[in-house]
Parts: structure tokens; sequence; C-alpha cells
């Protein structure tokens, strides 16, 4: 969707001008840059120069079992997520939300409402149908943002600082404290790598799945791929008070995420299912006849057990009901270990209208949000 709404607030990524709305397409009066916005369902918008580093979800492999096709509701641990943004930042109308690295779109299909404005931005085009048909989606760059100064009131960004470098952390936040109006309040999702006694349980369960890969009872190859760009610039909570503070951002709510039922539930259970279905998609590909990607092809059985697993939750029966149980089961990680200090993390940035700083106002910032955290 590219709505009115979208169209008085995009700015040229280069220098930032507005941009002129002529038919067919977009044109920068300052740099001359033109960008088209007929026959697609979201706008092009990223800056001439590349930045060095960039992202594995530009890989179409990620993107071969074709996830992000459609929305299913939220469940497991995207359920958490969504939960917990709900918890953090309630969404109501008047708002004007951003989501900084939306990915196929599901958070925002998950949160639209009536008299909301929505707004989802990734450096990639893979977006679900509901996505591009609902909301007014931007590819672009988070660490140059084609947007206008104090556009947004909220905004928020899941499983995206992880994949970031030191110097491209402390861009996208900038970026993100620019687009929120004063006292903006900017959710956000992701770890460090100081880690709690609590990973231990974690790394067992990671080290159980290899395990079972090693027999072939399970597939990790999709997920691997997926993590392999993470860099992971925060290093421990401390690091990421300093780093909030220093973009103009101070941190009011934290809360710990240590997934010890979770990474059960979807690194084991949910991953020995998906192998259980993928074979059986393969031989019911080979007793059909159907021989075009192989009886040993895992793209091709990924796509046929996501459209199975996504039919059957759409029809809200024993599996969806099975889903959402373990959802709430998987909840108990928020409940028992949500205030033991840990690497993963949701935490709730307020902009201070300062537009940030450095130095020792922001290591004094960084200690009144260490305050709000321990009042939290």
């Amino acid at each position: 969707m590219i709505s009115s709404a979208l169209l008085a607030l995009v700015r040229c990524p280069d220098c930032r001008r507005p941009l002129d709305d002529t038919l067919g397409e977009l044109a920068c009066p300052s740099c001359g840059r033109h960008y088209e916005k007929s026959g697609r369902d979201y706008l092009d918008l990223r800056p001439t120069a590349s930045f060095e580093e960039t992202t594995k979800y530009l890989d179409e492999l990620v993107h071969t079992d074709g996830r992000y096709r459609t929305v299913s509701p939220p469940l497991l641990m995207a359920g958490i997520r969504n939960d917990m943004l709900r918890s953090f930042l309630p969404i109501g109308p008047g708002d004007r939300v951003i989501d900084l690295g939306c990915g196929s779109g599901r958070m925002l299909v998950w949160n639209h409402g009536p008299n909301v404005h929505l707004v989802g931005v990734d450096v990639s085009p893979y977006f679900a149908a509901e996505a591009g048909e609902r909301i007014d989606l931007i590819v672009g760059d988070l660490r140059r943002l084609p947007l206008d100064d104090g556009a947004f009131t909220k905004a928020y960004s899941l499983d995206v600082l992880e994949h970031l470098s030191r110097g491209d952390l402390e861009r996208m936040l900038c970026e993100a404290n620019r687009v929120l109006a004063p006292g903006g309040r900017f959710f956000v999702y992701s770890h460090v790598r100081k880690n709690s006694t609590l990973a231990l349980g974690l790394r067992a369960i990671n080290a159980l799945a290899r395990g079972l890969e090693r027999i072939g009872l399970l597939d990790l190859s999709h997920d691997r791929l997926r993590k392999s760009d993470h860099r992971n610039p925060l290093v421990d909570i401390d690091d990421l008070h300093r780093v909030t503070a220093t973009a103009g951002f101070q941190i009011s709510r934290i809360r710990y995420y240590t997934p010890l039922v979770g990474g059960f539930v979807e690194n084991i259970l949910m991953r020995i299912a998906e192998q259980l279905m993928a074979r059986r998609a393969m031989r019911r590909s080979t007793t059909d006849g159907d021989s075009s990607e192989g009886p040993s092809s895992g793209p091709g059985a990924r796509r046929t057990v996501r459209a199975d697993a996504k039919r059957w939750i759409a029809d809200r029966g024993v599996v969806y009901a099975g889903l959402r149980g373990l959802t709430w089961l998987m909840k108990l990680d928020i409940a028992l270990f949500g205030r033991i200090k840990s690497g993963p993390f949701f935490a709730l940035l307020v902009k201070d209208g300062s537009g940030g700083s450095s130095g020792s106002s922001g290591v004094s910032r960084a200690s009144r949000a260490r305050e709000t955290d321990l009042m939290s």
C-alpha cells in the first residue's frame, strides 16, 4: 500500500528533501533522483551510496521456504514478542508507528487498527501479501531513513540490533531518534553478549538440537543461515544504556528473556515436527511422480511444510489450539526469569528531547536509566 499519508512523510534518502509526487513516480527537486511508485505495493527509497555492511536478509536463500508470503496468527516466540510489544508499547488511535526492520510485515498486520498509521521499513522487499494490501511499506536502509524529522509518535524494532556493527547500530538509533517526535517511545527486542547462568540451560538445549540434527531428526540449516550475520555489537546491559543514551534515549523499562521453555519448544519439538512433515511431503511428491526438485530437495519440502502448517493454523482447529497452548506454556520464561539480568531483553526507550549527545551527559542519562530499570 502507498497512501497519501505516507507520501506526505517520505523524503529523499540522499538529501532529505520532500519529494514531488508526479504520475507514476516521485522526484527529488534538489538532487534530481526519481523513484517509481506504480506497479508495486511499496516504495523503494534506498540511498544511492550503499553501506559496506549488508545483511543475510537480502539473500534469497533465507526466503526459499516462502514463510514470508502470508501471515499466520501470532504464536510461539512470535506471539510472545507481539504480546510484549503490546504490553510495553500500546498502540491506539492517533498514533503514527514505524516498524524498523519489519521483515515480512507480520507485526504490522497483527497490530493494524482504526485511526493508526503504520509504516514498515526493511532492507529487503520480501513482504507478506496482507502487509502489502493494508500497510505502508518502504524498502530502505535503517541507517539512512527516507522519512521526515519527528514524523512518528512510536517505533519498534525486533531482532534487528544484533545484525548491526557498533557503528551501524549507533547510526540506526540516531535515525530512530530523528524520526520520532519529542517524547516518542521506541520498543526494541535484541540481546547483549554477556549472559546469565540461565544461558547454560539454553546452550544445553541447543547442543541437544545439534545432536538430533546429526542423526537426522531435525534440520537447523535455515536457522544457521538466518543467524550467520549476527554481529552482536552490545557487550552488556550497561553498554546498552550507554549507546542508547548517546543516541538521545532513556531506557524507561526493561525485561529479560532467556527462553528455556521456548527454546525446547521451538528448537526441538517444532523442528522435529517440521522434519517429519518435510519427509512426508517428499514421499508424497515422489509417489505423485513430481520429481522436479527431487526427493532430497530441502527448499521444496520446506515450502510444502510451511503451506500445510499455515493452512492448518488458519482452520483454527486442533493444530492451532495446540500451538496456542504451547505459546502460553512458553510465557513461563517471562514469568519466572524476566527480572534476572541476561543477554536477551525487551526494552522501552523514550526520546529525551535533546537529539542525542555524548560524553558526561550521556553517562548521566545512562545512570538515570539504570535507576528507572530498578524501579520497573
